[in-house]
C-alpha cells in the first residue's frame, strides 16, 4: 500500500510544478487586471492552436494543459486583483481541478487495470488537494475572528480537518482496491483486506 502514497505524492508534486503558485500578495489595479486578463486569454488561444499540430490523445493532453493554465491564471488574477480568503481558495481549487483534468487525460494512454488505477490516483490527488484547500480556508477564517468567535471557529476547523482526513482515506482506499483488481483469488482477497485495514473507516 506504500506505493499508493508515493504515487500520489508524485502527482501532487507534478501539480505544483505544472501550475505553480504565482498569486500576488498585493492588489492589482483595474487596468493591470484587464490587460492581464486579455493576455491570459490570448495565451490560451495560442496554446490551443499549437495543439493542432498534434493528433489523438497527445492533442487532447495538449488542450487540457492549455485550458488548465488559463483557468488557473484567471483564478490567480482574480485573487491578485481583489484578494480574499475565498479567492485564494478558488485558486487552490482551480489548480487541483486543472491538474486532475490533465492527469485524467494522460491516463487515456493506458488501458485495462493500469488505466483504472491511474484515474483513481488522479481522483485521489484531486480529493486531497481540495480537502487541504478547505482546511486552509477555514484556518485562515479562524485567524481573522475576534476572541469571542474563535472558540466556535476552532471547533469548525477541527471538524473540517476530520472530514478532510476521512475524504483522503476514502480516496486512497479506492486506489488500493483498484490495484487489487489486477490480482486473482486469494491474493486479491488478501490485498483487499490489507487495503481496508490501511485506509478503512476509523
Amino acid at each position: 500500500m506504500k506505493n499508493s502514497h508515493s504515487l500520489l505524492s508524485g502527482v501532487a508534486v507534478a501539480m505544483c510544478l505544472l501550475f505553480g503558485s504565482s498569486a500576488m500578495a498585493q492588489t492589482m489595479s483595474d487596468s493591470d487586471f484587464s490587460a492581464s486578463k486579455t493576455r491570459v486569454k490570448a495565451d490560451y488561444k495560442a496554446g490551443k492552436k499549437a495543439c493542432d499540430s498534434q493528433s489523438g490523445n497527445a492533442k487532447d493532453i495538449c488542450q487540457a494543459e492549455a485550458k488548465g493554465k488559463e483557468v488557473v491564471a484567471l483564478a490567480e488574477l482574480d485573487n491578485s486583483h481583489k484578494p480574499t480568503i475565498k479567492t485564494q481558495h478558488k485558486v487552490s481549487v482551480a489548480k487541483a481541478e486543472a491538474a486532475y483534468d490533465l492527469a485524467k487525460q494522460k491516463c487515456d494512454d493506458q488501458s485495462g487495470n493500469p488505466k483504472d488505477v491511474c484515474v483513481k490516483e488522479a481522483k485521489a490527488a484531486l480529493t486531497a488537494a481540495k480537502a487541504d484547500a478547505d482546511v486552509q480556508q477555514k484556518t485562515s477564517e479562524a485567524a481573522e475572528k475576534t476572541t469571542d468567535a474563535k472558540a466556535k471557529t476552532n471547533s469548525e476547523v477541527k471538524e473540517v480537518r476530520a472530514d478532510a482526513a476521512a475524504d483522503k482515506r476514502a480516496a486512497d482506499l479506492k486506489v488500493a482496491e483498484e490495484k487489487c483488481d489486477a490480482l486473482a483469488s486469494t491474493a486479491k482477497n488478501n490485498c483487499l483486506k490489507e487495503a481496508q485495514a490501511a485506509f478503512g473507516k476509523r
